[in-house]
Parts: structure tokens; C-alpha cells; sequence
């Protein structure tokens, strides 16, 4: 187990952690809460040996064996396969010894190497690793393609799979879906409910933290509070504890103030002297409770649109992607004056006030999603699925005029004012510029909105509403966090006084307090939201309706984001049937042509053999898959007595007892459901594999 004992860690002048205290058991999976800065990252240091403690003790198991991403960006010539094999050390030290031993010519040793090779692996072990790549969201095509070749974002997720690759006893796991799209964040789940070690997960995605975790430990004025539980457990708990905590010290200052008005009243009177020296005894041992002392939320909210265009847009047979070198603009310079329309956006109002043919897509232009017509209705909350890769961004930087459309038609109501999110927040920041300069330019570029509230003054005091205060109005951006940049960027759109919100992965770099403050400034916004983002949880909060992007154009999804999770297992699992489909036909085409034509009776015996094998490989799997059904119907009977139960009429304290045992009941069911898709998944690949094999 892990034992940290009255630690203390200070890193410069702050102490991060102060006598701190917590045991953590093989094979829990254990989520790191707290505020930004608390110190979660620098645990994760005493944990790995990069940082050591000033005082007291850090005991992990000196047999244990630790994987964690690498924070470097991989430069590397590699294929994405080979990069991810190496983070498998086991296999690795057994090949370097293969190597030496026979270097040597050493028979023994060469002997031992292939046995090490065996339990390492080896045979399957390329397998394993593509299997990683490809649940992560990469394409087969993409499997032999050198590491250096993909973009910052996809060089994290291989980083992510060499850690997974990893034989490990300890796995630490810091904002491992910073990077992911839905689909592999739900593959990601999967694989990390099954992992056998210990695990530590730093994230601010909640429900992740709830699907995956069993444990929570909070860091809270530099100690460590362990709760049984996933987070919304842990909410659960922490609420009850601070409303506990403040009770029993408003009633102790109430007893306090009691013994004190009798002391101030009797200590000078001869008969009532002694009773007063024994309440001043009784104050002085009494252990004092301390306040509740949490930090104040963060919350802010989005000003009331000046008006609402209904619709906002009108997109009719548009095509999205990206310009070719060899593309020319058309003249412009009869468009006029169209408030509010960036240049492709004039052209477009051009050709459709002249009747000119619109522009048409070049063989230079990278097209990503053809023939789109959707409509954008006030008060509409959109959210955007898909996976990475398949144009989300690229269809949402165009509608925020970030880019130009290569074909078709975007109508813009008349008074339509976006304000826009980028995935990337440099994308709108200047890194030597500070705070109060960005508003400052804002105000000038928009003289409506500052001439209402453009002072400095007024600036800063706006500022100050996002917790840019005193000296951090003149700092420089560019040393900033990833959440004091995500928070400028919100203040910045919602200072706009927008009617449309377009935000692209607005929550990658804000803490969960920050997410809750942005759901609820969402809900009462009375605009229309776009909203692309892997954060479940807010997209339950916010969106009413999702479109799906993929395939190459976009169409509403009908469904909930549940039935969107079991559309990607369902994906998932047909493309591991094809694949197993193509190993299958591949091996088949392999021994056809290598072997020659074997007699009656050594055909029947590979039959045999073949079945035998086959019956091997199905029979643990049916037996799972029996075994899951059997558990589902007993939870889907539980999960309906405890539904009836609640529309009886019941006391609080049963009603919250059903909800909770309600809740366990629906998590296991789902978890339930997720291992008999993966197990019916195998199972078929199996079969798929002996009836190839038998034809």
C-alpha cells in the first residue's frame, strides 16, 4: 500500500502540503481533487520520486512498477506502433537481454531470453499496442505512420498509450482527457475500470472521475482528506461535513459569548468571583473549533443580448474545410459595407446581392464537410459530437469568420453578435500583453459597448469580477496558467454582450468549480450556444439538441448523450470486427498459399484442432457473457422496485436512501451493460476467427 505520513512539502514560499496524512490500498482507483495550485501535480512528484518531502514519510512499495504519460512532446522518427511498444519496459529489458545473449553465443542465457520473452508477451504484444492506438481515436492507416508526422494533440494521446502499454503496478494519470474526444474518452473508461494496479487520476472531468474512480482524496488548506467514494459521492459527503462543522462552531461561539457576558458581568462582584475564574478556566480549555473556511465559488454571468435574431443563421449547402495555396479572392471592392462580416462573409453578401455564381471549391482546397444546410434558431443550445478529426472545429472557426467557406451560403441574422471560444486560447490572446491591455483594445474595437462601460476603471472592476484583481491586471499573459487564460477569454466574449456563443473545448483548462460557474452562467444566458466539448457533464447541463459531425457532413443526432455513448461502442465494436475480419482473412490467404495441400485425415485432424482451440476460447467468454446477463436482469429488477418505490409517498430520509441506492443500481447497470458489449464484442471476433479458419 501507500503510506504518506505527516508530510510536509513546500515548494518556494508556499506549503503545499502541512502534516498531511493518507493510506492507499492495492488496486483502489483513487481521484486527486482540488483547487488549482493546491498542490496535485507536486503529490504526484513525491509519488514518482521528481520531488522529496521536507519532512515526515513517502512509503511506496520498492517492487512496484510505475507507468505515467510522459510530459515531453515526442520527436521521434518512429512509427506510432514502435513508439507505443517501447513504453512496454518488461518486453523491452527481455529483448535487450535476447540481444545480448546472443551476442555471446551463450545457450543458456538465449534460452532464458525467449522465456522472458514468452511472459512478457512478445507474441501478442504489436497487437496489444495497436489495439491501444486505435481505441485512442487513430486510424489504421495511421498505425505505421512515423510519430513526428501527427500534430501536438495526437503525439499526447500516443504518450498516453506508451503509459498504458506500460506493465504497472502504480499508474498516475494527470488530465489524461485533456486531448481525447468522446469516443476515446469512453474507450478510455473502459480500459481503466479493468486495470488491475493502483490509480491515481488528476482530472476535471466529473464524470470520468464518477465512471472510473472508487476513491477520493481531497487537498484542502495543505492536508489530505480521504472520502469512500466517486466525486459526486465526495460532494455529497464535504456538503454534509462543512454543514456539520458549521453548526457545532456557531453553537461553540455561542457558548463562548455566554461564558463570556457572565465573566465581564461577575468578576468583579465578591460573591459571584469564583464562579466567574471557573468559566474563565472552562474558556481557556476549550479546544477551539476553527470556521469553515472555503474558498468563495466563482461565479459570473452573461449580460442580456441586446437583441436576438431569429434565425441566427441559415448555412444552405455549405462546404467547410481549408484553402489551397493556389486559391485567389475575388474582388470585393463592390461588396459595401455589411456590419459585422469578416471578408468571406462580405464576398458571400456580394454574389448573393449581383447574382454571381458563388465560389466554387479548387482542387487545392483540403474539403472536410460537403453539402450542409442547418439553421440556427434563437435561444437554441447546440451541442456538437464527433470525433476528433472529422470537422468540428473546422466547421465552428468558419461560422466565427476564423475561416473562409470554400462553397455555399451562410445567411447571418441582421444584429447577429458571436463571441467565440477557441480550442485553443492563443489562438485570440497576445502573450505580451496583460489583462487590462486586451480590454482596453476591446473597448476601442466596440465604441457601443465602451461607451456604456469603457473607463479603465470600469475595465478593472470588470476584470475584477473574474478574479483579475490588484497587480493581476497588469501581468503578462503569457505567464499566466491554462485557467487564468481560459478565464480572460471568458470575461473578454462575455463583456461583447454576445447573441451567439460559439465555444470550442471552452473547459480543457478550468477546474470544476470554474465548469459549474460556466453551466450555470450558460443556462441563464437567454442567447443561442454552440457548444463543442468532451465535458459530458456540461453538455448535459446545457445542450437540448446535438448535431453529429462525421462522414463528412453534419445532421442532427436523435438522442440523449447516453444514446450517443452506445453509438460509439457500437462503432467501436464494428470496426474491431472488421479488423478481426482482416487478421482472419489475411492468416487464411497466408496458410493457403504457404502450405501445401494436406490428406483427408490430416485436414480432419487440423479441424479438430481448430475446434478444440475454438470451444477453448468461447467457452470463458459465454460463460461471462451468461454471467452479465444474468447480473443485468437482476438490476434492471432492482433499478424498477426502487423506481416504484420512490413515487410512493415516503419520508426524507427514505427518499434519499432509494435515490441513493437508485443511483448505485443504474452505475452498475451501465457498467454492467459496457462489459457484456466488450464480452459479446470478443466473443464474436472469436467466432468470426473459426469460421474463417473452417472455410
Amino acid at each position: 500500500m501507500i503510506v504518506i505520513q505527516d508530510v510536509t512539502l513546500q515548494r518556494g514560499t508556499k506549503v503545499l502540503l502541512d502534516k498531511a496524512s493518507v493510506t492507499l490500498n492495492p488496486g483502489e482507483r483513487v481521484a486527486l481533487v482540488g483547487r488549482n495550485g493546491a498542490g496535485k501535480s507536486s503529490l504526484f512528484g513525491l509519488l514518482n520520486g521528481t520531488l522529496h518531502e521536507d519532512s515526515g514519510e513517502v512509503v511506496v512499495p520498492a517492487h512496484w512498477r510505475l507507468g505515467q504519460v510522459g510530459q515531453n512532446m515526442p520527436e521521434t522518427s518512429e512509427t506510432a506502433t514502435a513508439f507505443v511498444l517501447g513504453g512496454d519496459t518488461r518486453l523491452q529489458e527481455a529483448q535487450a537481454a535476447l540481444t545480448a545473449a546472443e551476442a555471446s553465443g551463450d545457450g543458456m542465457a538465449i534460452a532464458h531470453a525467449h522465456t522472458l520473452l514468452q511472459d512478457a508477451g512478445a507474441h501478442d504484444a504489436s497487437s496489444r499496442a495497436q489495439t491501444l492506438i486505435l481505441g485512442l481515436g487513430f486510424q489504421v492507416n495511421e498505425l505505421d505512420k512515423p510519430v513526428n508526422s501527427f500534430s501536438g494533440g495526437w503525439r499526447m494521446r500516443l504518450q498516453l498509450a506508451r503509459a498504458l502499454m506500460c506493465p504497472s503496478d502504480l499508474l498516475l494519470l494527470d488530465e489524461p482527457t485533456n486531448h481525447l474526444d468522446l469516443d476515446a474518452l469512453v474507450w478510455l473508461e473502459g480500459w481503466l475500470k479493468r486495470y488491475p494496479g493502483t490509480l491515481l487520476i488528476i482530472s476535471h472531468d466529473r464524470e470520468f472521475l464518477d465512471a472510473v474512480t472508487q476513491v477520493t482524496v481531497h487537498i484542502e488548506h495543505a492536508k489530505l482528506n480521504r472520502y469512500g467514494g466517486n466525486y459526486t459521492a465526495f460532494e455529497e459527503m464535504r456538503a454534509q461535513q462543512i454543514t456539520l462543522q458549521q453548526a457545532a462552531y456557531s453553537r461553540q461561539q455561542e457558548k463562548i459569548a455566554h461564558l463570556q457576558k457572565f465573566i465581564d458581568r461577575f468578576k468583579a462582584k465578591a460573591t459571584k468571583a469564583k464562579q466567574a475564574q471557573s468559566r474563565v478556566k472552562a474558556l481557556e480549555r476549550m479546544e477551539r473549533l476553527a470556521p469553515v473556511l472555503t474558498s468563495a465559488d466563482f461565479t459570473f454571468e452573461f449580460q442580456e443580448p441586446p437583441q436576438l435574431p431569429n434565425p441566427m443563421l441559415a448555412i444552405r449547402d455549405a462546404s467547410f474545410g481549408y484553402r489551397g495555396a493556389d486559391y485567389v479572392a475575388p474582388d470585393a471592392s463592390n461588396a459595401g459595407e455589411v456590419e459585422d462580416f469578416s471578408t468571406s462573409h462580405v464576398l458571400r453578401e456580394h454574389q448573393l446581392q449581383t447574382g454571381e455564381a458563388l465560389a466554387d471549391v479548387t482542387a487545392s482546397d483540403t474539403v472536410i464537410l460537403r453539402n450542409v444546410d442547418r439553421s440556427v434558431l434563437a435561444g437554441q443550445r447546440i451541442g456538437v459530437l464527433g470525433a476528433n478529426g472529422q470537422g468540428k472545429s473546422t466547421f465552428v472557426k468558419t461560422i466565427a469568420h476564423a475561416l473562409p467557406l470554400l462553397a455555399g451560403r451562410i445567411t447571418e441574422g441582421k444584429g447577429l453578435r458571436l463571441g467565440y471560444f477557441a480550442q485553443q486560447e492563443l489562438d485570440v490572446l497576445q502573450l505580451d500583453d496583460t489583462p487590462l491591455g486586451h480590454m482596453i483594445r476591446l473597448a476601442k474595437a466596440h465604441p457601443d459597448i465602451a461607451a456604456q462601460a469603457g473607463r479603465e476603471q470600469d475595465l478593472r472592476n470588470f476584470l475584477g469580477s473574474f478574479q483579475f484583481s490588484g497587480d493581476m491586471v497588469s501581468q503578462r499573459v503569457g505567464s499566466m496558467s491554462g485557467g487564468e487564460k481560459a478565464r480572460l477569454v471568458l470575461a473578454m466574449i462575455v463583456w461583447q454582450r454576445p447573441n451567439l456563443l460559439l465555444l470550442d473545448e471552452p473547459t480543457n483548462h478550468l477546474d470544476l468549480t470554474t465548469r459549474e460557474a460556466l453551466a450555470m452562467a450558460l443556462n441563464e444566458f437567454e442567447g443561442t450556444v454552440m457548444l463543442v466539448s468532451h465535458d459530458r457533464a456540461l453538455l448535459r447541463a446545457v445542450c437540448d439538441d446535438f448535431w453529429l459531425v462525421g462522414h463528412g457532413t453534419i445532421a442532427p443526432f436523435d438522442g440523449d448523450l447516453d444514446d450517443y455513448q452506445r453509438y460509439l461502442l457500437d462503432m467501436a465494436r464494428q470496426k474491431r470486427e472488421s479488423l478481426a475480419e482482416a487478421a482472419g482473412a489475411a492468416r487464411q490467404a497466408a496458410a493457403s498459399s504457404d502450405k501445401p495441400a494436406l490428406s483427408g485425415a490430416e485436414q480432419r485432424k487440423l479441424q479438430a484442432a481448430q475446434r478444440q482451440q475454438y470451444l477453448e476460447q468461447r467457452r470463458p467468454l459465454a460463460k461471462r457473457q451468461q454471467q452479465l446477463e444474468q447480473q443485468m436482469d437482476k438490476l434492471n429488477t432492482e433499478k424498477a422496485a426502487l423506481e416504484a418505490q420512490l413515487c410512493e409517498p415516503l419520508d426524507p430520509g427514505a427518499i434519499a436512501e432509494a435515490g441513493r441506492k437508485l443511483k448505485q443500481c443504474t452505475d452498475a447497470l451501465e457498467e454492467a451493460e459496457m462489459d457484456w458489449l466488450e464480452v459479446s464484442a470478443e466473443l464474436e471476433a472469436v467466432e468470426t476467427a473459426y469460421q474463417g479458419a473452417a472455410a
